[in-house]
C-alpha cells in the first residue's frame, strides 16, 4: 500500500476537485472573500476548459448544496431535456434502435450555464465577470494538457479530419495533436460576448441578462443553425440534430428538495431525485443499515464486499425498472421500511447472477427488452470482461504496473470515444457546502460549433427507444443521468460533500467511501484511498447497454485471500490493479470546526486544499 496521506485542514475554507487548477481556482476565490458558491462556480467554469474531454460548456451539472442559513439540503438540476422533436418514432425513422452516443441526435438542452448562473445569482456574492475571469484566462492564454487529453484527441483525430472539420480546426492546431498546452480563443470570445451582453442595474439582473443571452440570444441561434446540418455519428451515417432555439428558450434550471435518507450510525445522505441514479446510493445504504460490515486495518473484508455488492445489485435493478423522468417514480415505496426489509432477505451467501427488480407498492416492474439480455457487450460506461463462469480476471494495465486503469474516456478503434465526468466540492467557514458533478459536452463526442468554440452534449443516449418505461425517450423530459453528487449529514447537520466521475460506478465508488468513513471510521483521505470495488451485474447506461451477471471489479489491495473468497462465492472477479477505481473528492466540517478536503490519488490529476 502507498504511504498514508492526510486530509488538508484549515479554518477558512476547503475545496477538492478532479483537477488541480479547479481546486486552486476555488481556493483563490475563498481567499479573496468569496463564499463556497462563488468558489464552486468559478471552479466549474475552469474545469470546462482544463478537462474538455470530461465536461464542457454544452454539458450539464446536478448540484447538491446547503447554505449557512438553512442546513436542509437542496438540489439545483442543471440537466437539460430532450428536444420537442425528439420522439421514439423520429429516431426509429432514422434507423436507430438506441440513441447514438456521438453526433447531434443525442443532444439535450445544455444545462450547465443556467445552473451555474442561478447558483451564483441566488447564493453567491461575486459578479459573473469576476467568477468567469479564471476560465477566460485559461481559454484565451492557454492551459496545460493532462495526458489523457492528447490521447483522446489522437484517438479521434482521423474522425475529426474526415467528418468533423470544425473539431479538427479547434483541436488539431497546425494539423497536429497538441501535447503540452492548448488555447481556446473562440470559447473565450463567446464568454466575453456573454459578459458584454450582461447589462443591468443590479448583480442579479446582470446574471439574468447573461442567462438570456445564452438561451434566448446568440448562443441559442448558433446552436439552432449548427444542428440543421447532418454530421457523422456512431451509426456510421450522417444525421442532423433536433435541438432548436425554441428548445433552449423554453428551458431553465430548477430547484428541488434533495432526497435525504438515513444511512445508519446517525448519518443521513442527500441525493438528487430519480431523474438521476442518485437514489441508488440511498437504497443501497438503506439495505445495509443494521447489517454488520467488517473492516481489517481499514480494508473491507470479503463478507463486506460481497454484501455491499449484492445490495448494490438490488438497487441498480430497481434503477432499471423504476427510475426516470418519463413516468411517475414510486420513491416513497422504494425506500419504505417493509420494502427494504423484504429486499434485504434476497442477499444470500453466493453472488446472484439475476437482474431482480422489486415490486414497490405491489406494482409490477417493467424492464426494457435490451436490458434483460445479459449476453450483450458491456457498455462503455463500465469495465470488465465478458460473461462466463465465476473466475478471477486480471487487467494487464494497472495490475501489472500499479498504474491506474483508465476510468476516463473509453476509446474504440472506430474513433468513438465515451467521455467521463468531473467533480468539485467546496465548504466555507460560514457553513455553505456544495457538491457538483459537471459532465457532457465532451470534445470527442460531438462536433465543435465554430461560432461558439464548444460542442453539444450527448446525454440523450441514456434514454430507451422503447415506450412505457420510466426512462423512455420523450420530448421535454430529462434523461436518467448517471451524474450523482452527494452530501452527508450527521444527526441532521451537514458534515461532508463528496462525489466522483465514473458513469454507472459513481454511486458504487461513493458507497465504498461512505462505508469506509462511517463504518470503519477512516478520515476523508483514508476513506478515498481505501480499496474500492464495483459490480457490473446490471444494464449499463451507455450503448450497447449490456451487463455481466455476477461481474465484480476490485482493486487488488483488497488482498489475494479476499479476492479468491469472492470468486469462490460466485463473483466473476476482475482485478483492476491496486489503484484503479474512482476519482473521488470530498470536503467536510469536523467537530472542532476545522474544514477538511481530500482528493483521489489514482488519476494523478485531482487535488484537495484548505486555507
Amino acid at each position: 500500500m502507498a504511504p498514508r496521506t492526510y486530509e488538508k485542514l484549515g479554518p477558512t475554507g476547503a475545496a477538492a476537485s478532479t483537477h488541480h487548477l479547479g481546486t486552486s481556482t476555488a481556493l483563490t476565490v475563498l481567499a479573496r472573500g468569496g463564499n463556497a458558491f462563488d468558489a464552486a462556480v468559478a471552479a466549474g467554469f475552469v474545469l470546462q476548459v482544463v478537462e474538455p474531454h470530461l465536461c464542457g460548456p454544452g454539458g450539464e451539472v446536478p448540484i447538491v448544496f446547503t447554505t449557512a442559513a438553512d442546513p436542509q439540503p437542496r438540489v439545483l438540476c442543471g440537466q437539460g431535456v430532450a428536444p420537442a422533436a425528439a420522439t421514439i418514432d423520429r429516431y426509429r425513422a432514422e434507423g436507430c434502435t438506441l440513441v447514438p452516443g456521438t453526433g447531434l441526435l443525442a443532444a439535450t438542452v445544455p444545462g450547465a450555464w443556467d445552473a451555474w448562473l442561478m447558483l451564483l445569482r441566488d447564493h453567491g456574492t461575486w459578479e459573473l465577470a469576476d467568477v468567469l475571469a479564471p476560465a477566460i484566462g485559461y481559454a484565451a492564454n492557454g492551459f496545460p494538457l493532462v495526458p489523457r487529453i492528447p490521447d483522446t484527441i489522437a484517438t479521434v483525430e482521423e474522425h475529426f479530419r474526415r467528418h468533423w472539420p470544425t473539431s479538427a480546426e479547434q483541436w488539431l492546431p497546425a494539423g497536429d495533436v497538441p501535447r503540452r498546452a492548448h488555447r481556446l480563443p473562440t470559447l473565450a470570445a463567446t464568454w466575453q460576448r456573454l459578459l458584454d451582453e450582461a447589462q443591468g442595474t443590479t448583480r442579479e439582473a446582470r446574471i439574468d441578462a447573461a442567462r438570456a443571452a445564452w438561451y434566448r440570444g446568440f448562443v441559442a441561434e448558433a446552436v439552432d443553425r449548427f444542428c440543421r446540418t447532418p454530421v457523422r455519428d456512431e451509426t456510421g451515417r450522417d444525421h442532423a440534430g433536433l435541438l432548436t432555439a425554441d428548445d433552449l428558450a423554453g428551458w431553465s434550471a430548477t430547484y428541488e428538495d434533495a432526497l435525504v435518507v438515513d444511512a445508519g450510525a446517525g448519518w443521513q445522505v442527500a441525493k438528487c431525485g430519480p431523474w438521476s441514479q442518485g437514489p441508488v446510493l440511498a437504497q443501497t445504504l438503506r439495505l445495509l443499515d443494521g447489517v454488520e460490515l467488517a473492516y481489517e486495518d481499514g480494508i473491507a473484508t470479503a463478507d463486506t464486499v460481497h454484501t455491499a455488492a449484492e445490495a448494490a445489485k438490488l438497487a441498480f435493478a430497481d434503477r432499471e425498472a423504476w427510475y426516470g423522468d418519463s413516468a411517475p417514480v414510486p420513491m416513497d415505496d422504494l425506500l419504505a421500511d417493509d420494502y427494504t426489509a423484504a429486499r434485504r432477505t434476497l442477499i444470500g451467501e453466493l453472488a446472484s447472477r439475476e437482474l431482480r427488480p422489486g415490486s414497490p407498492g405491489g406494482r409490477d416492474p417493467r424492464l426494457g427488452a435490451l436490458a434483460t439480455d445479459p449476453d450483450r457487450p458491456i457498455g462503455k460506461g463500465t469495465e470488465g470482461p465478458g460473461t462466463g463462469e465465476p473466475t478471477v480476471a486480471r487487467l494487464e494495465e494497472g495490475a501489472a504496473t500499479g498504474e491506474p486503469a483508465p476510468s476516463e474516456p473509453t476509446l474504440t478503434r472506430q474513433g468513438v470515444a465515451r467521455g467521463d465526468t468531473v467533480h468539485i466540492d467546496v465548504v466555507d467557514a460560514a457553513g455553505n457546502m456544495v457538491s457538483a458533478t459537471p459532465s457532457g459536452g465532451w470534445l470527442q463526442s460531438s462536433p465543435t460549433i465554430p461560432e461558439l468554440g464548444f460542442c453539444l452534449g450527448t446525454r440523450a443516449q441514456m434514454f430507451w427507444l422503447e415506450e412505457g418505461l420510466p426512462s423512455s425517450l420523450m420530448p421535454g423530459r430529462r434523461p436518467r443521468t448517471t451524474l450523482s453528487p452527494s452530501l452527508g449529514l450527521r444527526n441532521g447537520e451537514p458534515r461532508i460533500a463528496f462525489g466522483t466521475p465514473g458513469g454507472d460506478q459513481q454511486d458504487q465508488w461513493q458507497l465504498c467511501f461512505v462505508l469506509a468513513h462511517t463504518r470503519a471510521g477512516l478520515d476523508l483521505q483514508a476513506a478515498i484511498d481505501a480499496p474500492a470495488w464495483n459490480t457490473t451485474s446490471f444494464p449499463a447506461s451507455f450503448a450497447p447497454r449490456g451487463w455481466e451477471p455476477a461481474g465484480l471489479v476490485v482493486e487488488s489491495r483488497l488482498g489475494a485471500e479476499t479476492i479468491d473468497e469472492l470468486a469462490r462465492r460466485g463473483h466473476r472477479v476482475t482485478d483492476a490493479g491496486p489503484w484503479a477505481l474512482g476519482r473521488l473528492s470530498a470536503v467536510g466540517r469536523g467537530d472542532d470546526g476545522l474544514l477538511a478536503a481530500a482528493a483521489d490519488r489514482r488519476s494523478g490529476v485531482g487535488s484537495a486544499a484548505a486555507l
